[in-house]
């Protein structure tokens, strides 16, 4: 995406790449085929823009947090397929890890309860089946990254890494920002094949590719760009991304605040030389991904915009409720033994009434992070921004602020994670003064009210207890 100063999208470009599931639980990406696709997107967008590369005033990165990228230093080629934060095959690496001091023995140093979402379990599951790449990680012949760090290299030959980044590898302690010693040691990776940890908005180098001789100064996870797009620098500022699972971020300023309800504590952003910004965070791991289900795998929808439609003809779900904890149950349970359900079928309930309690799974998903996070910042939140492909459906923010009993905003720009990316990046070159200047640029597009009254939300919260307690203790 190109952005101009105001804020607002110039150009898109845009590639699907493939999902790949070569067994029950695991999720693959070819990180070759991401960098050729980033390749094809700059191109595509910045003429679309009617730029060149001499009009680009630097270059922010985005991306999904917890994938791991391994690749030879001197050939550049991945030597393994990137595997993807919804991946559970390190299950067994982390029961082990769970068994010998509980699931949250290191939640002091990096914020995280074991978990197979997160990279370091992803890093070592791939040394201890290939010896031989662990050999030559020591040795300094690979390299290891998330995508981001696999993008900046690919651009610019450093091998860093961001804040923000790093905090989800389970690997950065939280208070001092750099790799934990104990942490590396428990899960046995060898520095050297970790990237230098740095600010989300810095110039780390000078891209070559499509876009020679432009700054690559900006960096941030997905979830943590939105932050910064939704101009959330305030501490009580919150916002949640819908995309292929959604996350809620809570901006808790510059302390770290530890979670007894089972959120995450992670680094919210660093902007240049200030301190970090802190935020706890619910992440859900399968919202958007339901709808792509439907449409993939039960086929009773072709393209994922009928969704909307289709739900629309019915009032409610007929009773039915979906709780697609397909790779477990993320905040604020933790149970990577839990496995969807579909509860309360009866021989009433159609296609539409499908439809419709996919969209209710991810409100209600939402709703116990809310109540997570009211209960850690003891801060009820009074409303709520959105952003994220999900907020095209009207359908979907109408039911989540009816389930949240506050309102729902969706700004004018919704890919606000491409829109913090850009932000970084033109901070740290000074296309952008400072982050006053980027909070004039929000700008609401619409506002829901919520319109369900009390008795039936409360009757409605209890059926999806009811259907989460039946996906527990499966595996």
């Amino acid at each position: 995406m190109v952005f101009d100063q105001g804020g607002r999208p110039v150009a898109v470009a845009r590639r699907e790449h493939r999902q790949i599931f070569p067994r029950p639980g695991w999720v693959e990406h070819d990180a070759a085929e991401i960098w050729r696709n980033v390749v094809e997107c700059v191109e595509e967008a910045v003429a679309a823009a009617g730029a060149t590369a001499g009009d680009v005033a630097a270059i922010g990165i985005t991306n999904q947090r917890e994938t791991i990228v391994v690749w030879d230093k001197a050939t550049g080629e991945p030597v393994h397929p990137a595997i993807v934060w919804q991946d559970t095959r390190t299950d067994r690496i982390i029961a082990k890890l769970a068994a010998q001091g509980g699931q949250d023995r290191f939640r002091d140093r990096c914020g995280l309860p074991l978990a197979t979402y997160f990279s370091a379990a992803k890093l070592r599951w791939i040394f201890d089946e290939y010896p031989e790449l662990a050999r030559r990680a020591v040795v300094g012949e690979l390299l290891a990254g998330t995508v981001d760090t696999w993008l900046i290299w690919k651009l610019t030959g450093r091998h860093v890494t961001d804040v923000t980044n790093a905090s989800r590898t389970m690997l950065m302690n939280l208070s001092t920002l750099g790799w934990d010693p104990l942490l590396l040691d428990t899960y046995d990776i060898p520095v050297e094949a970790l990237p230098e940890i740095r600010p989300s908005s810095e110039v780390y180098g000078v891209s070559r590719g499509p876009l020679a001789g432009v700054p690559v100064s900006g960096a941030l996870g997905d979830q943590h760009a939105a932050l910064v797009g939704q101009a959330c620098f305030d501490a009580g500022d919150a916002k949640c991304t819908y995309g292929t699972g959604s996350f809620l971020l809570l901006n808790t300023g510059d302390r770290p605040v530890r979670s007894r309800a089972g959120l995450i504590t992670t680094v919210g952003y660093q902007l240049g030389t200030a301190p970090a910004a802190y935020a706890l965070e619910g992440s859900i791991a399968v919202t958007g991904a339901l709808i792509q289900w439907l449409r993939d795998n039960l086929g009773i929808i072709t393209h994922a915009s009928e969704v909307d439609t289709l739900a629309a003809t019915v009032p409610d779900s007929g009773g039915c409720v979906i709780v697609p904890a397909f790779a477990g149950l993320f905040a604020p349970h933790w149970r990577s033994d839990a496995r969807g359900v579909i509860a309360g079928l009866t021989g009433f309930v159609t296609r539409a009434h499908l439809a419709r309690a996919a969209l209710e799974a991810t409100a209600w998903q939402v709703r116990e992070v809310t109540d997570a996070m009211a209960d850690d910042a003891s801060l009820p939140l009074a409303g709520l921004r959105v952003d994220g492909g999900m907020t095209a459906s009207d359908l979907l923010l109408q039911i989540q602020a009816d389930v949240l009993d506050i309102p729902v905003t969706r700004p004018e720009v919704i890919e606000t994670t491409c829109l913090g990316a850009a932000y970084a990046a033109g901070l740290a070159v000074g296309f952008w003064s400072g982050t006053d200047e980027l909070r004039t640029h929000w700008r609401a597009e619409r506002t829901w009210q919520p319109a369900m009254d009390t008795p039936t939300r409360e009757a409605a919260e209890k059926r999806w207890r009811k259907a989460v307690a039946r996906t527990l203790d499966w595996i």
